[in-house]
């Protein structure tokens, strides 16, 4: 029997009390091509409106950021980042592992995490409104150990990434549909195995696999539709072979999440999923490179506490 890739699940560490209206606002000065950095000092107008103390502490990267979270969560004072999907996850992470609370502020070019909680894009709206949110247990995934929001995939999707990282002169969707467009020019299709739980492997040619804890990626893509963020589980997508005209018939389905519904996507449920491929590739997750292949993915149920908009009452009858 093979060891696993990632280690067993832990017991969820004790909540740390924190004061609601101390803020440590970790900013990714890079995030969006700086659109975060250029929008703090309104975010922070906003927060000083009800917070009694806001501090910022600029991120030289995930690491880092990591680190700040971990000192804020220590001092009881709520995490706020303010970037992209990636600088959220990593914030997650740490603040999931310390037990503290976590608020996001889209400030980074997809925002795909914070779009699937409801929330404005404008990040000065979200702080003025933060106030009044509400906490709830989320889910947390990992690949290979590594944390992430929203959706990890690999294949097709390792090529659009890297394509989207380099490109410089499109924003959010754009950039994204951009590079979906140059990659199929070059795509052949992978071999993969994929093994969920503790289920028989399966062979799969196609062109990608994805393991999503939340419904968006891409800039607003809705690749996995039916993904809940507290259901303790992982919807992981599988996109099989297709013609290149085929495939891109299907692209736009995607931004309403109607690709499910074709034969040439299956969707299924677990806690864990191993994936290899007949080639090497690497596994992104919010925006960034998290392992490579081979891998596992795993769903960290109910790790995380985070600060979400109020629920509408539901009206009577």
């Amino acid at each position: 029997m093979t060891e696993p890739l990632c280690p067993p699940a832990i017991p969820l560490p004790a909540a740390v009390e924190v004061d609601r209206r101390l803020l440590t606002v970790i900013v990714n000065p890079s995030a969006g091509r700086g659109r975060a950095l250029r929008l703090l000092d309104g975010v922070r107008v906003e927060l000083d409106r009800w917070a009694a103390d806001v501090r910022v502490a600029p991120t030289r990267d995930l690491t880092h950021a990591g680190q700040l979270a971990a000192e804020a969560t220590a001092h009881g004072r709520v995490v706020v980042a303010l970037g992209g999907d990636g600088l959220a996850g990593a914030v997650a992470g740490a603040v999931a592992r310390a037990g503290g609370l976590l608020a996001v502020l889209p400030g980074g070019r997809g925002n795909d995490f914070a779009r699937g909680l409801g929330l404005p894009a404008d990040p000065c709206r979200v702080a003025a409104e933060l106030a009044g949110f509400q906490e709830r247990r989320v889910d947390l995934a990992e690949v290979a150990g590594r944390p992430y929001l929203g959706i990890a995939s690999v294949g097709f999707d390792s090529d659009v990434q890297v394509i989207a990282n380099r490109t410089r002169l499109l924003r959010g969707r754009h950039v994204y549909t951009y590079a979906a467009l140059r990659a199929v020019a070059a795509w052949r299709p992978v071999r993969f195995t994929v093994t969920i739980d503790d289920e028989p492997p399966r062979a799969l040619q196609g062109w990608t696999v994805a393991a999503a804890n939340a419904a968006y990626y891409g800039g607003g893509m809705r690749f996995a539709p039916d993904a809940d963020l507290a259901d303790g589980l992982l919807e992981i997508v599988l996109v099989s072979r297709t013609s290149r005209l085929t495939f891109l018939a299907l692209f736009p389905r995607v931004f309403a999440g109607r690709h499910v519904h074709t034969r040439h996507v299956r969707v299924l449920r677990g806690q864990r999923v191993r994936i290899s491929a007949d080639r090497p590739f690497a596994v992104y997750a919010d925006g960034d490179p998290l392992a490579d292949l081979p891998t596992e993915i795993v769903v960290r149920p109910a790790a995380l506490r985070l600060l979400v908009p109020p629920v509408p009452p539901v009206p009577p009858g």
